[in-house]
């Protein structure tokens, strides 16, 4: 007789908010919704159905009271992980179902196609994947196990059971358990994270102090005012309290403990009997139906054994408080409320929606219906058209395009495009550069590129010459076996020039080539943006991309080939004009060395000049000259003779030779520098810049009659893409009768709810 009254009550509890609502009202309320969730994945427009999300560590005793509340056993629960992929249960109270829960299990794939199967059948499926899991090297699937139930037990709930939470040992030895404690924990957050959820956080502790759970899920809700607190397994906690003291601060913690506006207001307190059911020897139970009485049982001895510890009874609050069934209540009310809160912005979220497939079905049927040779043939102008104007644009400058998607900082403009390194492989510093943070396209980026090749190759200083490059450089004439230092210096200097310079120009091109690539992908967003795009017409496409990057390939490659050939000429022959501006310069060059040679050092005695001469037997020879007419050409003669033998007949490289060849090469190297620099910008301007503009919109021109010359409907795929298009109609009228049939229901619902 007390078993009857237990199962009459619980039909009651289960059915009391259908019943509040009005039964008919309840059922399609919470079956709309059941339908809006399976459909929501392929909405514009975010849907997430309010839903109770279950945490708790791995020994809480999470899935047990999933299975309390349900009324009936379906997971497998015990020590360890026993849950590896969230199980998402749509409960539904149906009084019809009175032997056994009515189990669909949704597709992973499909989200509308869901199969009836028995209960055994959804356990040995969750049982299965958490094995697969288990060898898996993730561990754990963020993926919901989808099962739509009907029973006359289940409340009207949906609950989403997830992972228990892992405390790992610290150390090395639980690497890989502290590994799969953080994959736990990211998933948990995942799932909490959603503002439509309420959060059933459990922890099993008889000292509200200990937050193990809450530590978590205070992350995403810090003041708990989504989250529900359950202490588990009260049944073990009641012997531990020795006072009526300890019980009241534990049914009723203090403010400074539970910090946040919790709903509900308190704790919720509930036990589970250990056992579960089957028809075999280790099963307690032999039906739900009895699982379901014990619960309801163990919820009447806790009060009693509560009621004994305080001395005194119970008040309908505290009550209200204790075991599964009060718990229940509490979430089907609380979530029944969501879902009648919701409903007026379901129904203009679904006339979005429903506006939205309209607008796609339309621009479908157009699309059919354009699939014929005049029109792909206009279209394919008009695409020509639109994409130069669009790569015309991104040269010119322009926002369109948002700089965080297709924008580039100079770092990653090094790395996709490569760097400006010499041989030194220095790199210039990024905050020399102007701009350099800044993440640039188009036009923007090609000129800051430019400007970091002139900096780069400007900055640039001749490299160090050493002696035995010089005197190696003095090789012999055709005519004479004399040193020909001038000669020496021409050498070097274009040696170095070419060396230092060549592997820059060939840098410049390909970053150059980089960012003129880049262009085709951002025009293709302009196009889609601006509703100009050919999609569906990937071969066509494809064509027209070919075309755009063997364009943009054998231009550069041109471009660089001139650039070689004027860095060639001069590095070929020296040109002193060119190094030295004019003769004056270049005889006050050779005067400043001159004056500065330390072999022919002169000195004045009295009113005369001694020179002293260089001689293989004495150093101090010593030649006065008393007459002052005859002084200066004698200095010049000896001066002569001494140039003669340091820099013609003596192949001892003396310091004065070795300064004047350095000073040499060192010219030479700026002046090929200069012109080098100035030719290559024009060059690339004139060559790579200037082509895209005035050469790639007949290239494009040609290649649309050599479309337009080849079997169009392989071009552009008309008989595959009708057979797309048309499938993607069929399913766009599907969505749009599930959307219409989905907004009559809510907004029959919002009128009944108004009434």
């Amino acid at each position: 007789m007390v078993h009857q009254d237990f199962e009459e009550e619980e039909e009651m509890d289960a059915s009391s908010t259908s019943h509040s609502l009005g039964w008919e009202t309840g059922w399609r309320l919470y079956e709309a919704y059941n339908e809006l969730a399976s459909a929501s994945g392929r909405f514009e427009g975010k849907v997430e159905a309010p839903a109770v999300v279950v945490v708790g560590q791995q020994t809480d005793g999470k899935s047990a009271l999933v299975e309390a509340l349900m009324g009936f056993q379906f997971n497998h629960v015990g020590g360890g992980t026993k849950t590896r992929r969230p199980v998402e249960l749509r409960l539904r109270y149906n009084p019809d179902c009175r032997e056994a829960p009515y189990c669909r299990l949704v597709s992973d794939s499909e989200p509308r196609v869901s199969t009836p199967m028995p209960l055994a059948d959804i356990q040995a499926y969750i049982e299965a994947e958490n094995m697969r899991l288990e060898s898996d090297p993730c561990q754990f699937s963020d993926k919901e196990i989808v099962i739509n139930v009907e029973y006359k037990y289940c409340p009207n709930l949906t609950i989403i059971d997830t992972p228990g939470l892992i405390i790992p040992a610290p150390g090395r030895k639980s690497r890989i358990l502290q590994s799969q404690a953080r994959a736990v924990e990211n998933l948990v957050r995942t799932k909490i994270q959603h503002r439509e959820f309420i959060i059933l956080c459990l922890e099993d502790s008889s000292d509200w102090v200990n937050a193990t759970t809450r530590r978590v899920v205070m992350q995403i809700d810090p003041e708990l005012s989504r989250t529900v607190l359950v202490s588990t397994k009260l049944d073990t906690k009641i012997p531990q309290f020795a006072r009526a003291s300890d019980v009241e601060v534990f049914l009723k913690p203090p403010a400074s403990v539970l910090d946040g506006c919790i709903l509900g207001d308190s704790p919720f307190f509930t036990s589970v009997p250990s056992g579960r059911v089957g028809s075999d020897r280790e099963a307690i139970f032999r039906s739900n139906e009895e699982f379901k009485k014990a619960v309801s049982l163990r919820e009447v001895e806790d009060v009693a054994l509560l009621e004994e510890k305080l001395g005194r009874s119970l008040s309908r609050e505290e009550r209200s408080r204790i075991g599964v069934s009060s718990l229940r209540l509490f979430l089907e009310e609380l979530l029944q409320k969501r879902y009648i809160e919701s409903v007026p912005l379901i129904v203009s979220l679904l006339d979005k929606e429903h506006r939205s497939v309209t607008r796609k079905l339309r621009e479908i049927s157009q699309e059919i219906s354009s699939l014929d040779e005049v029109k792909l043939k206009e279209r394919a102008h008009a695409f020509h058209e639109s994409f130069l104007t669009k790569l015309s644009l991104l040269l010119k400058g322009t926002v369109v395009a948002p700089p965080d998607k297709f924008g580039e900082t100079l770092q990653d403009e090094r790395i996709n495009g490569g760097s400006f390194t010499g041989s030194d492989s220095f790199q210039l510093p990024n905050k020399m550069m102007p701009n350099a943070g800044m993440r640039l396209y188009g036009g923007a980026q090609y000129h800051r590129a430019m400007a970091e090749f002139r900096l780069v190759v400007g900055g640039m200083k001749c490299p160090p010459i050493t002696r035995e490059e010089i005197v190696n450089a003095c090789g012999v004439e055709d005519i004479h076996d004399g040193t020909n230092y001038s000669r020496s210096a021409c050498v070097i200097g274009v040696s170095k020039a070419r060396e230092t310079f060549e592997p820059f120009l060939h840098q410049l091109g390909f970053r150059l080539l980089h960012i003129l690539k880049r262009l085709l992908p951002i025009s293709v967003y302009l196009l889609q943006k601006d509703g100009e795009h050919l999609s569906g017409h990937d071969v066509f496409l494809k064509r027209i991309e070919t075309a755009f990057t063997n364009f943009a390939e054998s231009t550069e490659h041109a471009c660089r080939a001139k650039c070689m050939e004027d860095l060639e000429s001069t590095t070929r022959y020296v040109t002193w004009s060119l190094h030295n501006k004019n003769r004056a310069g270049l005889r006050h060059f050779l005067d400043s060395f001159a004056g500065t040679d330390n072999s022919t050092p002169t000195t004045i005695i009295g009113n005369t000049q001694a020179t002293k001469l260089p001689d293989s037997k004495s150093s101090n020879s010593i030649v006065v000259d008393s007459s002052c007419s005859g002084q200066s050409q004698t200095i010049t003669e000896m001066r002569l003779v001494d140039l003669l033998d340091n820099t013609l007949w003596n192949r001892k490289l003396a310091p004065s030779s070795e300064r004047l060849v350095c000073a040499l090469v060192h010219q030479i190297f700026h002046g090929i520098k200069e012109h080098f620099l100035v030719s290559t910008e024009l060059k690339f301007n004139c060559f790579l810049l200037m082509p895209v503009v005035d050469k790639l919109p007949a290239l494009l021109r040609e290649e649309l009659d050599s479309v337009f010359g080849d079997d169009l409907d392989s071009i552009f795929n008309i008989t595959q893409l009708k057979c797309s298009l048309g499938q993607r109609k069929r399913d766009l009228e599907i969505e749009l009768k599930q959307v219409q049939r989905l907004k009559e229901k809510f907004r029959e619902i919002n009128e009944a709810l108004n009434f």
